[in-house]
């Protein structure tokens, strides 16, 4: 196992293509993971260029048609080299000679429902099982990752190109000084992209009389307000109703919203700038393989000039004109709850940073009040895993093993009573800690209440242990969570 720490644009992707090459020499067959299917189209075309037929995408978008022609490919062993995110790990391969896991501190690798495994860690333990090399890849590894394994490092890119970070303190506003840099890269004829977490207009419906957040009926999040539909829409379980015009608790009509989304700045930017060819790109308009693979052709061809997307910009894809990247609402990620927030914060920087900048010089401006620790480590992201090390010791991982064990039940109180018989239960247990328990973050969801207890211990044995003997039928394990929502 082993670690390929390589900077944005510095080749991770030839050094694969050199592996892949080398295991068909063998007459050895490879599987490589990529987090998300919209990694895949620019991905396919490298390889299918390189490896022709050999190659065989697989995703759950694939056709019934395609994934039978997919399949009878991997059982004729035809198909050298399998792509895919996660669940190209469950096909039925012989002669597997090589795993890679391309941008391996992705959480698009962990699945969210049962069973909660996280695709990375799979792929670690079938090389262990079956004594083949696994090759982890990124250009802002995750600490686990980082301390568990040797590590190769790439510095620098492929071409010789310079980025300059310019920090705006600010909360998320399309300010003057965004604008104006917008304004420059259009003259210019050159192309921009905008980085913001939220999808939609804007994130909540606020009331500016009482207060009160537009929630959805069925999950206690505030429903974002999409504009082109006219309707607010819960992004947990695709509830939507009509924009309310007066506030539900005190019918005021003075109705206001926060947290700029992707879609308001498409629009804001287009009023601005009526020369300027602006595109959204994410999940609300990229919903097909198609649209994403026409979406990255026209931008790579010129035909866009400033692209705004949510995580998607992030996702290893290559721009190669870009020369302006603007990122909004680091501070948010940076104060989720969550102990890998700092990590996750940096690391999106970082991958959007390194979208812009392939070929040319290029500037990033972060819009943000923590210039302090964003400049200090923006470039030097071995120096804060180094100190994030420290920063983690004796509590989370990789030093401590974490487990949240779910609750969820329509009857909010038969999941808090299930919740409180396994906590008294664990109470007894040897070598763990309940770290708390209680209401989730996000307490109902789809019309369930949901309760959670947190464990931690020095060993995944040790929770394991303490689990099998306090058993309920309404506990879901999550061994080493992601979310804490």
């Amino acid at each position: 196992m082993s670690l390929l720490f390589g900077d944005t644009g510095s080749g991770k992707t030839e050094i694969y293509m050199k592996y892949f090459q080398e295991m068909i020499a063998q007459k050895k067959r490879s599987i490589f993971l990529m987090p998300e299917i919209s990694l895949t189209p620019q991905m396919s075309q490298r390889l299918q260029n390189h490896f022709g037929n050999s190659v065989v995408m697989w995703h759950s978008k694939l056709t019934p048609l395609q994934k039978k022609k997919a399949l009878s490919a991997v059982y004729d062993g035809t198909a050298k080299i399998i792509a895919g995110p996660r669940s190209a790990l469950f096909l039925p391969i012989k002669e597997l000679g090589l795993i890679v896991v391309d941008e391996e501190h992705d959480d698009s690798y962990k699945s969210s429902s049962r069973p909660r495994y996280n695709a990375r860690d799979l792929a670690i333990y079938m090389g262990k099982i079956y004594d083949i090399p696994v090759v982890l890849g990124s250009a802002t590894p995750s600490l686990t990752t980082y301390v568990k394994f040797p590590h190769i490092r790439l510095k620098g890119g492929y071409f010789n190109s310079q980025k300059e970070f310019i920090y705006e303190r600010g909360a998320e506003s399309l300010s003057p000084l965004i604008m104006s840099s917008l304004q420059k890269s259009v003259t210019a004829k050159e192309q921009a992209i905008l980085f913001l977490p939220t999808r939609a207009n804007f994130k909540y419906l606020i009331c500016g009389d009482c207060g009160h957040t537009h929630k959805c009926v069925f999950c206690s999040v505030g429903m974002s307000i999409h504009q082109k539909t006219r309707s607010l829409k819960c992004h947990y379980c695709n509830f939507s109703q009509a924009i309310p015009q007066v506030c539900i608790e005190c019918k005021s009509t003075l109705l206001t919203s926060s947290r700029l989304g992707t879609a308001e700045a498409v629009k804001n930017i287009r009023e601005e700038f009526a020369e300027a060819r602006v595109e959204q790109f994410d999940r609300d308009v990229i919903t097909t393989t198609n649209k994403l693979k026409k979406a990255l052709k026209n931008f790579n061809d010129g035909e866009i000039d400033i692209l705004v997307g949510t995580q998607m910009l992030s996702k290893g894809h290559d721009y190669h004109g870009v020369t302006l990247a603007v990122v909004l609402g680091m501070d948010n990620m940076l104060n989720m709850s969550d102990y890998r927030a700092r990590e996750k914060a940096l690391s999106t920087l970082i991958q959007v940073a390194g979208r812009s900048g392939r070929k040319e010089s290029a500037k990033v401006l972060v819009q943000s009040f923590n210039e302090a620790f964003f400049s200090a480590f923006v470039d030097k992201y071995e120096d804060f895993l180094e100190d994030e090390k420290e920063y983690r010791k004796e509590l989370y991982p990789p030093y401590k093993k974490l487990c949240r064990i779910l609750f969820s039940h329509k009857n909010g109180i038969k999941a808090q009573d299930a919740m409180n018989e396994m906590q008294e239960c664990l109470r007894t247990a040897s070598d763990i800690e309940i770290v708390g328990f209680g209401k989730c973050g996000i307490e109902r969801v789809s019309d369930k209440y949901r309760f959670e207890i947190l464990l931690r211990a020095d060993k995944s044995t040790d929770i394991i242990r303490a689990i099998s003997t306090c058993r309920n039928s309404l506990a879901e394990i999550d061994m080493d969570p992601i979310e804490f929502g």
